[in-house]
């Protein structure tokens, strides 16, 4: 079973500030706003939704594919996907491009400002899903517009069952084209901010959005998940990570754990707490590829956390 992970690719600068937002933005002076962080420590970390829900389904034993459009200075990224035996089949290179950018900055608090860049990713409807019958199951992630529209319509019109992600991409959106993602997708997931935008910008309630998809996922941060499946909400409780190191790039380990529990036919309860392990590890680790596993590793410490085994 293969699933395509259809998003952005992006090199993540981060840049930690070592003191609060808050002490340095006057909320009466927002409107002639003009500060500067001083950032002592920096690093640069290889990110993009689709390339972070790749990494942590293939450390979970899947072989997902990528498919994504970056720029001409992809190639350190592409030798990051070899050691990790990831593919790149289905990676566009746009020689007049960048890849995606992402610069962030994180306070004391964890609050973060990020500017996003996107580069090549604004040329994602260049690409297609392949119709030869390859693909079992497929994700639309924060993309281009366009092409996010199009990976939609292309999953269903192949009957490919597929998650709608819209995470930061959701305000491209008015409230028309949400509902016509629900009409086409078998599952969709939100955190709990982008799940009160959905509601505003569809005029759906969480439980009229369930009864269009199979089934609706909402991440609560700290307070875990629901999923509202079948008629019924289930709660999946959150899981305290050894340290909290890094929020970065959680959503996407998120993600990852429940395409690993459908693709394995693991029931929403077990898939939801796989979902909210792999959450956690990756609080545990600087960056959004940088933690790593085997199957029989998370295995052992799922049965730890929850007292039951998968």
């Amino acid at each position: 079973m293969s699933a395509l992970i259809c998003g952005s690719m992006a090199y993540d600068t981060i840049m930690v500030f070592h003191d609060n937002f808050r002490n340095h933005i006057l909320p009466e002076k927002v409107h002639i706003l003009n500060v500067s962080f001083l950032v002592p420590v920096m690093r640069r970390e290889y990110g993009g939704c689709a390339g972070n829900i790749a990494y942590n389904l293939n450390l979970l034993g899947e072989e997902p594919l990528i498919m994504a459009t970056v720029g001409h200075d992809f190639e350190p990224y592409s030798q990051w996907l070899s050691q990790c035996g990831l593919s790149s089949e289905f990676i566009r290179i746009l020689d007049d491009n960048y890849t995606g950018q992402a610069y962030i900055t994180t306070d004391q608090e964890d609050n973060q400002i990020t500017a996003f860049h996107p580069g090549a990713m604004n040329f994602s409807h260049l690409n297609s899903v392949p119709t030869d019958g390859s693909i079992s199951i497929g994700i639309v992630s924060p993309d281009g517009k366009e092409g996010m529209l199009q990976h939609a319509e292309q999953f269903a019109e192949q009957g490919i069952p597929f998650i709608f992600d819209p995470g930061q991409g959701m305000p491209m959106f008015d409230g028309d084209e949400l509902l016509k993602f629900l009409e086409l997708a078998n599952w969709v997931t939100l955190n709990d901010y982008e799940s009160e935008m959905m509601q505003q910008r569809t005029g759906l309630s969480l439980d009229e959005m369930a009864d269009k998809v199979e089934a609706l996922i909402v991440t609560l941060g700290g307070n875990g998940s629901k999923i509202y499946v079948g008629g019924e909400c289930i709660e999946i409780p959150p899981v305290k990570p050894a340290a909290v190191v890094d929020p970065t790039g959680c959503g996407d380990a998120y993600r990852a754990g429940l395409l690993y529990g459908l693709m394995n036919d693991l029931g929403w309860p077990t898939t939801g707490r796989i979902a909210s392990l792999m959450g956690s590890i990756k609080i545990e680790h600087h960056g959004t590829q940088n933690h790593s596993f085997d199957i029989d590793s998370f295995k052992d410490r799922y049965r730890e956390t929850f007292g039951a085994s998968f």
